[in-house]
C-alpha cells in the first residue's frame, strides 16, 4: 500500500473516538512545517520524502497528507500517488496561492501565523482575505423575476400565479 493509499485509508477511517487525536496530530504536524517554509520562503523544500518527515518529526503518512494539501499553492504539482519515503520531495511555495487556499480551507492556524506579514504584507493579506470572500458570494445569472411581472415559463400568467407560486 502507498503512502498516498495510507493517507486517503487513515482520513476515510477516522471515528469519533480517534478524530481529535488525529487531529491535533495532523495539524501541530502542517503548522511546524508551515512555519519552517515561511520562515525561509525563497528556499525550495527538497530532500527524500522519509527525511523530511524525520526533519518535521511527522510520521511518513502525516507528511504525504501535508503534500496533498500544499499541492495547489505549488509552482509545480508533484504526481504523490505513488510515493514511498524515498521519492524525492521539490516544494516551490507561491506564497498568494499558499495563503489563499489556506483561507479556503479555513485553516486560521495557518494563515494567521505571524510570518505571513512579512512576506506579503498586510494590504496584500487583506486583498487576498476579500478575494476568497468575493469568490463565496454567489450572484444570480439574470435579474430576479418580480412577483407581477409576466412568468418567464412563457404561460402568459403573472409570475405569483404561475411558477412564482411554489416559490
Amino acid at each position: 500500500m502507498t503512502l498516498f493509499e495510507q493517507w486517503t485509508d487513515l482520513i476515510e477511517n477516522q471515528t469519533k473516538e480517534t478524530f481529535n487525536e488525529f487531529w491535533k496530530e495532523y495539524s501541530e504536524a502542517e503548522t511546524r512545517i508551515y512555519s519552517d517554509i515561511l520562515d525561509h520562503p525563497n528556499q525550495p523544500v527538497e530532500g527524500k520524502l522519509g527525511e523530511l518527515a524525520k526533519k518535521y518529526e511527522v510520521r511518513p503518512v502525516i507528511f504525504i497528507g501535508f503534500l496533498d494539501g500544499v499541492n495547489e499553492s505549488i509552482e509545480e504539482k508533484n504526481e504523490i500517488r505513488d510515493w514511498d519515503e524515498e521519492s524525492d520531495v521539490f516544494l516551490k511555495i507561491v506564497p498568494e496561492a499558499l495563503f489563499y487556499n489556506m483561507l479556503k480551507a479555513d485553516a486560521d492556524y495557518l494563515y494567521g501565523l505571524p510570518q505571513w506579514e512579512d512576506i506579503l504584507g498586510k494590504e496584500k493579506m487583506v486583498e487576498l482575505a476579500k478575494k476568497y470572500k468575493q469568490s463565496k458570494t454567489v450572484r444570480r445569472e439574470s435579474p430576479k423575476t418580480g412577483r407581477n411581472a409576466p412568468c418567464p415559463c412563457g404561460s402568459g400568467k403573472k409570475y405569483k400565479h404561475c411558477c412564482g407560486r411554489n416559490a
